[in-house]
């Protein structure tokens, strides 16, 4: 929805993603279409899903920072484009792009950042929660916060 208020930056496209042109369409986007649904959100309905790197890395490995420096200009036209309310960084690849820190993503979660003046949050990529379940809970309570907020903005 480019009228979105909710704007959702994963890392990379997987290769269901590449096949279809589109992200979050493999397993774990269909946890995170379960996730939007518990709070009352669809792809369709205020949300806006984007990845800061627009093609795979090889061998499904983490960006080089050469290779997220040259998407960055797309990924930043995106958010300008969209004008969200909150923008949610799933994973630290696109927390640590977007923030433009080395740090880890537990250090970054739990709190809201700024990013040129729009409410940014951090939490897990759904994909990680695929391999470890330990991480739905934290992952939940950020759902929790993030729909509060979207519910007193509107």
């Amino acid at each position: 929805d480019p009228d979105a208020s909710l704007l959702l930056v994963g890392e990379a496209p997987g290769a269901e993603e590449d096949k279809k042109g589109e992200p979050f369409v493999g397993r774990a986007g269909k946890l995170l279409d379960k996730i939007l649904a518990a709070i009352d959100r669809s792809r369709k309905k205020d949300v806006y899903i984007c990845n800061v790197m627009k093609c795979r890395p090889p061998n499904n490995r983490d960006p080089l920072r050469s290779e997220v420096e040259q998407c960055e200009p797309y990924l930043l036209h995106q958010i300008r484009l969209i004008n969200p309310s909150l923008i949610v960084a799933l994973g630290r690849v696109a927390g640590q792009t977007l923030l433009d820190v080395d740090k880890s993503l537990k250090s970054l979660r739990n709190t809201f950042h700024d990013y040129h003046g729009t409410p940014l949050m951090v939490t897990y990529h759904p994909a990680a929660l695929l391999r470890n379940n330990d991480l739905k809970r934290p992952t939940w309570e950020d759902f929790k916060v993030i729909k509060e907020f979207l519910e007193k903005k509107n």
